[in-house]
């Protein structure tokens, strides 16, 4: 599985942006598929995980919770993270990462394939 991550920019505080994860492959529907993010300084992070198929399951960071969505669809291959009422804590890497495991993982050392990433940046 190949992953292209887009949608990242420059926001103000309280803001909102909409990330994008392409992903080729016929397999796209078996995956789980996660954003994580990186800041300066900072190990990468669990932001949010989508179960594979149906998208029913979703898990979020309790730093996102109420505010980010992620959500996908197998016929476009593609996997979104929107994002509303951002903080300038949210500044940092975005990447969408695929797990092919049965169970929803939040460690990133769980995901075979990522993406190359996309820069958000919040200013307050």
């Amino acid at each position: 599985v190949q992953l292209q991550a887009s949608g990242g920019g420059l926001v103000q505080a309280g803001g909102s942006l909409r990330l994008s994860c392409a992903a080729s492959g016929r397999t796209f529907s078996s995956y789980n598929m996660g954003w994580f993010r990186q800041a300066p300084g900072k190990e990468r992070e669990f932001v949010a995980v989508v179960s594979s198929r149906s998208g029913s399951t979703k898990l979020y960071s309790d730093s996102v919770k109420g505010r980010f969505t992620i959500s996908r669809d197998n016929a476009k291959n593609t996997v979104v993270l929107e994002m509303n009422s951002l903080k300038p804590e949210d500044t940092a890497v975005y990447y969408c990462a695929a797990d092919g495991q049965y169970q929803l993982n939040r460690d990133s050392n769980e995901y075979a394939y990522w993406g190359q990433g996309t820069q958000v940046t919040v200013s307050s």
